[in-house]
């Protein structure tokens, strides 16, 4: 069996402080046994393929995160989904993402799903015209003039909104790049 995954790392390489270099993160997944390691941006994301016995992407992840933790002597919040997922979130994004920038639409992928109880205490009204739609394991953020200056992405970063689940955000650009890069080991395998 051959999965083609995605490794999006929650906090790394901000303002100097846990540092994961890429050359070192594809090592570690080499040394996991991990096939066709490639990384994006120096952000944390990287994709590879797994073969062998059957295998979860909660497995791969407790694997990856082992794996790093023991490289670099600090823990890192990760989370592995595989290629039909991700695109599965560009197909199904609610907003134009094609009329849009990258940086106008992210994703914030979550470890598992909320509902929209979580966020009754936001007035979505108060935001206009940033929005955000919730999908599987994914929030969409619409934000017009980027995250950096988007008052409902500071409101959405709120660690109550999101208790008990990982949260990591990437940009459309990115997303649509993390898609592209299991594609191609997806095909590579065929």
């Amino acid at each position: 069996m051959t999965t083609t995954y995605a490794l999006l790392l929650r906090g790394i390489n901000v303002g100097g402080h846990r540092k994961v270099p890429m050359a070192e993160l594809r090592a570690v997944l080499e040394g996991l046994g991990h096939r066709d390691v490639k990384t994006y941006l120096q952000s944390g994301n990287a994709a590879f393929t797994v073969t062998g016995a059957a295998h979860s992407d909660e497995a791969v992840r407790q694997a990856v995160e082992a794996a790093i933790e023991k490289h670099f002597g600090f823990t890192v919040d990760c989370l592995v989904r595989d290629h039909d997922y991700l695109a599965a979130v560009e197909r199904d994004c609610p907003f134009p993402a094609a009329e849009l920038e990258g940086k106008q639409l992210h994703a914030f992928y979550l470890s598992g799903p909320v509902d929209e109880e979580r966020f009754a205490g936001l007035d979505r009204e108060a935001f206009r015209p940033e929005a955000f739609a919730l999908g599987d394991r994914v929030l969409y953020l619409y934000a017009p003039d980027g995250l950096g200056r988007s008052k409902l992405g500071e409101a959405l970063s709120r660690p109550a909104l999101f208790k008990g689940v990982t949260v990591t955000a990437r940009n459309w650009n990115t997303v649509r790049k993390l898609v592209e890069l299991t594609e191609v080991a997806q095909s590579d395998k065929r």
